[in-house]
């Protein structure tokens, strides 16, 4: 049996390519007896693959977004084109890590322009990672290399695949850093602001009511090659509405974070965000379902919180409109009879208490394997940071989460011909550039390419 293997120049199993990088080797061939042939294909593969499990049978879905083919000029192969017993056949390839999809890539309705644009962007690899990168089985972003000797048939009938040889390689293109998402009550993923009633123990009155709110954090960057993510900081706002003048705001004891990154798969084309509004909501034939993992992340140590006293404005309205600024399992509504003890309560504090929080945090990059954020045809990424504020009141500890989107982005490889001074060039430098430009060719050919019966690796005409 022929043995055909593709060799990648510099390459080895944890290596990571990212936009722009150059994947070059060689394909050999050592035919054992002679193969008669009539194509060489060499082509770089970029496969999405879900598995929806139905009530009835399983439903999988593949889905080729991108297809690379390395150009074999028709005067490069044998004549005849037969692979000889006992011979070395060495035929060379390079790929480029393209920036974005064609168009085709995403033929399918989509609601708007943003999700086509996210669709024709290039996906991580998912699910061939040496550490734990939160992806199920249902769901997996596969590159590869691949080399494929083919036999023409009859005409009308497919050809015959006589040899092929398959590499992988992992991805992670540059991702730049997108606008925040518009959050609304229905995008049941996030809690952005949360509100709860503080009591000094269990069976004392309420002192108040403390709300907090968040603000989206700016995306975490990853390194090209993903062994580094920069920290992101969560603004915090609290706002603390005392049941009385004389109650003291809540004191932030700590703070805690967790990051959840949610896997998105269908069996068909998604046409949406589906970390926005109700993913689970059946449509059609087609299935879908989400996978999450969880981890611990590192937040910054815990600094002073001042709290800055302020006029409620709703105090100096009417009464009977004050009672409305907080929600009924908030507020002791009295009737029209209540005892005049019961008057103060009724009332919306005169005052309340305000302050911000800036909480730094940290992803264990080093414990996981963190892909970028990310939104296909079959299949998406999306993380949110869990943050829990820890309040003490009185005797009473009480805890308030809230969960933001957290998008993940990789910072595009610096291109080594621009890592250049920023001093202005010489006169030396503009005199060669000058020189080079008016000698640089003209036109832009195919490699020549040939088959060699030798383990030597061609160089190009």
């Amino acid at each position: 049996k022929p043995t055909i293997h593709i060799h990648i120049k510099n390459h080895y199993q944890s290596k990571v390519y990212t936009t722009g990088s150059e994947i070059s080797g060689h394909v050999t061939i050592t035919p054992q007896t002679d193969v008669r042939f009539d194509t060489l294909q060499i082509v770089l593969l970029g496969t999405s693959k879900t598995r929806v499990d139905a009530v009835n049978i399983p439903q999988a879905t593949s889905h080729t977004f991108l297809k690379l083919l390395m150009p074999v000029p028709e005067s490069s192969y044998p004549v005849p084109r037969i692979f000889e017993a006992g011979m070395f056949y060495t035929v060379p390839f390079t790929f480029v890590i393209p920036s974005t999809l064609t168009l085709n890539a995403c033929n399918h309705h989509v609601a708007n322009d943003s999700v086509q644009e996210h669709h024709v962007r290039l996906p991580p690899s998912i699910g061939s990672w040496e550490k734990d990168d939160f992806a199920p089985n249902m769901s997996r972003v596969q590159y590869m290399i691949k080399a494929r000797v083919y036999k023409d048939e009859i005409v009308g009938d497919p050809s015959t695949k006589l040899m092929e040889a398959g590499r992988e390689i992992k991805v992670l293109p540059a991702v730049p850093e997108d606008a925040p998402l518009n959050i609304t009550k229905n995008d049941d993923l996030y809690t952005m602001s949360k509100s709860k009633t503080l009591r000094k123990t269990i069976i004392s009155p309420k002192s108040g009511k403390v709300t907090i709110t968040a603000t989206q954090p700016g995306a975490a960057m990853m390194s090209p090659d993903g062994q580094t993510i920069t920290p992101t900081t969560v603004p915090l706002e609290l706002e603390f509405e005392p049941a009385s003048t004389d109650t003291r705001p809540p004191k932030v004891a700590g703070v805690s974070a967790k990051v959840t990154a949610v896997t998105y798969f269908s069996a068909g084309g998604i046409n949406h965000y589906p970390n926005l509004k109700g993913w689970q909501t059946p449509f059609g034939s087609e299935g879908r379902g989400s996978y999450s993992g969880t981890t611990s992340v590192l937040t910054s140590p815990l600094e002073t919180v001042k709290w800055t006293r302020r006029a409620n404005s709703q105090a100096r309205r009417d009464s009977g409109y004050g009672s409305d600024t907080l929600s009924s399992s908030d507020t002791d509504h009295a009737p029209a009879t209540a005892p005049k003890n019961k008057t103060k309560t009724s009332l919306p504090s005169p005052i309340f208490h305000a302050a911000k929080m800036q909480v730094s945090v940290q992803l264990p990059a080093q414990k996981k394997a963190f892909v970028p954020t990310f939104h296909s045809c079959i299949t998406s990424r999306v993380y949110v940071l869990w943050v829990t504020v820890s309040l003490v009141c009185g005797g009473s500890t009480s805890h308030v989460t809230l969960g933001v989107p957290l998008q993940l982005g990789v910072t595009a490889e610096a291109d080594p011909s621009q890592e250049r001074s920023e001093l202005p060039p010489s006169f030396e430098e503009v005199e060669e550039a000058e020189a080079n430009a008016y000698l640089r060719p003209r036109v832009v050919s195919v490699p020549n390419v040939r088959f060699h019966q030798n383990s030597v690796l061609p160089g190009y005409a």
